[in-house]
């Protein structure tokens, strides 16, 4: 007779006989794969993108296979990133496999959609070394495609657009390839471009004195450009802004403090409107537009003429496009963060697009295009508060926005990575000054707050502090609180949002300034010296080592605590690259023009600068208007005219 004991132990006994026989034996997929700890159903996974979390519903089905994904919330870049997850999704659907191939120009959504999926697949117990073992074949792989045009344009972003329309509308038939699935490129998140007395500035009633123009801008570069692209710009782009206009792509002219600028169709139209151009001109006329396909070699001849280009579809699908004109539009290589570092010394921030990594220069220069003189130049163009995007995590995005706010503001010291003062903080007041300055002394600089401080701000905004005017913020960095965005708005929160951006690791607090310079890894005697000159300054208002006028030398109390905001700059985009001519020929190291080969856009305005952007609006406007006019040299060729 069993007791429940012994009956009990009998029972655990065959159950771990059953244990071992599944182990040993009878727990194989069909590939040989042991099998999970696997449950069918629905799971929330979530990971962070490049905007915020990518959140999604994967449904699991027997045998670990993902049967749909559902992408529940995610806020990623409207028209690039959240593209960028879908075809992600599609990808994984297809293959059954966590292991795909990231989207140019959006790797980090996209790697956020796959780690979030991921994330799903863990809570089902399912198994994730078989589904990232695995590598789908491209249906294209081992696939050559041969094509011949008139014209190829390799690069889709406004430079590349308006080459492939002008060529084009002059007859030639055009092949535009886009390595991203996004037509538009930098100028989908831009914000105005500059076309010189355009007959909206004109009607308008500023008109700009060209020579003084033309002459001031080569002084500002100290000679060290090209005074007939230059030339070229200012007397042509007016006519670019026409021609957009024609086309439907309208711009709308704004009188920025004496400067024309002209701001873009709104940011959701942009793409759409430059598609059906495309259309119109490009497909209408024989043309394709290929998107979702890399460049990776230029065809030469025998005599160095480039006769074409070797690129790859997203399918794996080899495509060799032979042409009488190529031009270059690929948007320079500011995504590259090694080759940025190498060239121009710089290590903030990449606000342009992640594709741009380069390698439609390398093509070029392997090809025989010259390096210019001047490579390296960069287009530093806004100063960004590191803490800004957690704490829109945690707070309301004027309340987030607090640190970048007095990062454009004059009234507050600013001291680089050592503790030291390096330059009168009007220049914040400045873009093209605060980015320039600041990148300069080093990859980022703090703007330090006192209680005092933050306590007006607190009770009166920044009217508590003497700011002489809102900070010169773009317009996009303060949209969603445009309301609040008032000199007297009171600061709410104020020293919970420091406090959390210290949690965060995004800037520093001391009780003391010495507590301070040690916490935030400045030299604690710089730093002190720098403190006590620049307080002398504030009781005097005399600021004997920058000049900085007596009515920003504000004070900062006489007791802790301080906060060390971290502060670094925004770079728009490489400036240059190729030497062209005012065709937009590139030329070789004799200065010569290498047959076939043209560029345009941010890779060919090198020779309209030194060694640093100093425009505004200038790279948009340019890049319309050397695509317009380097699309007029490129048909021609090619049609033999």
């Amino acid at each position: 007779m069993y007791t429940k004991k012994t009956f009990n132990g009998m029972l655990m006994i065959s159950l771990c006989f059953v244990l071992v026989a599944a182990l040993l034996g009878g727990c194989q997929g069909e590939n040989g794969n042991q099998a999970s700890s696997f449950k069918a159903g629905k799971y929330t996974g979530q990971a962070e993108g490049k905007d915020g979390v990518v959140k999604v519903e994967v449904t699991m089905e027997q045998a670990d296979q993902i049967k749909d994904i559902d992408v529940i919330s995610q806020s990623e870049t409207e028209g690039q990133g959240d593209e960028a997850i879908e075809q992600i999704k599609a990808r994984i659907l297809e293959g059954q496999t966590l292991t795909v191939d990231t989207i140019s120009g959006a790797s980090l959504s996209s790697q956020a959609m796959i780690a979030a999926v991921e994330d799903a697949v863990k809570q089902a117990g399912g198994n994730l070394e078989a589904l990232k073992s695995g590598t789908v074949k491209k249906p294209g792989e081992g696939k050559t495609e041969k094509l011949t045009t008139d014209v190829v344009v390799i690069g889709a972003g406004a430079s590349g657009v308006s080459a492939a329309v002008t060529a084009a509308d002059k007859g030639a038939k055009v092949i535009i390839i886009e390595k991203t699935g996004v037509i538009g490129g930098a100028s989908n998140l831009s914000w105005a471009g500059k076309f010189y007395n355009s007959s909206a500035a004109v009607e308008n009633g500023l008109k700009v004195n060209v020579e003084q123009e033309i002459a001031d801008w080569i002084v500002n570069n100290h000679w060290r450009v090209d005074a007939a692209a230059i030339r070229q710009y200012v007397t042509k782009s007016g006519e670019t802004f026409d021609w957009l206009k024609d086309k439907g792509y309208n711009t709308t002219f704004l009188n920025f403090g004496g400067e024309q600028l002209h701001m873009l169709p709104a940011y959701e139209t942009r793409e759409e409107l430059l598609r059906k151009m495309l259309s119109e001109s490009v497909e209408q006329h024989g043309g394709q537009v290929i998107t979702e396909t890399t460049a990776k070699e230029l065809i030469s001849g025998a005599g160095g003429e480039v006769s074409g280009v070797i690129a790859e579809k997203s399918d794996g699908t080899i495509l060799e496009i032979s042409a009488k004109s190529v031009v270059m539009a690929t948007g320079g290589y500011a995504g590259n963060k090694e080759m940025v570092k190498e060239s121009f010394g710089f290590e903030g921030v990449n606000g342009g697009l992640g594709q741009n990594v380069g390698e439609g220069l390398k093509m070029a220069w392997a090809a025989g295009a010259k390096v210019p003189d001047n490579f390296g130049g960069q287009m530093l163009h806004q100063t960004l508060a590191r803490a800004t995007s957690s704490l829109k995590k945690e707070y309301s995005s004027f309340e987030a926005s607090y640190p970048l706010m007095l990062s454009y503001l004059p009234n507050f010291m600013n001291v680089g990575p050592s503790g030291a003062r390096f330059r009168d903080e009007t220049a914040t007041l400045t873009s093209v000054a605060a980015a320039n300055t600041s990148a300069f002394n080093g990859p980022y600089h703090m703007v330090i707050v006192s209680k005092s401080q933050l306590d007006a701000l607190t009770s009166q905004g920044m009217k508590g502090v003497k700011a002489p005017q809102l900070p010169g913020m773009p317009p996009e960095f303060y949209a969603e609180f445009k309301d609040e965005f008032t000199l007297d708005t009171p600061w709410a929160k104020a020293e919970q949002v420091f406090e959390s951006m210290v949690k965060n690791g995004d800037g520093f607090k001391g009780e003391t300034i010495e507590e301070l310079a040690k916490n935030a890894g400045m030299d604690v005697d710089v730093f002190k010296e720098t403190y006590n000159s620049y307080m002398d300054a504030t009781v005097t208002g005399v600021d004997t080592e920058f000049g900085k006028p007596k009515e920003y030398l504000q004070p900062m109390g006489t007791e802790g605590h301080y906060y060390a905001i971290i502060a670094e700059i925004n770079n728009l985009g490489s400036v240059g690259g190729l030497v062209v001519n005012t065709k937009f020929q590139v030329l070789n190291d004799q200065r010569v023009p290498v047959k076939g080969l043209y560029a345009v856009g941010l890779e060919s305005e090198g020779v309209m600068y030194n060694d640093t952007y100093v425009g505004n609006g200038v790279g948009l406007g340019y890049s319309f208007t050397s695509g317009r006019l380097g699309g007029e040299s490129a048909a021609a060729r090619a049609l033999g005219k």
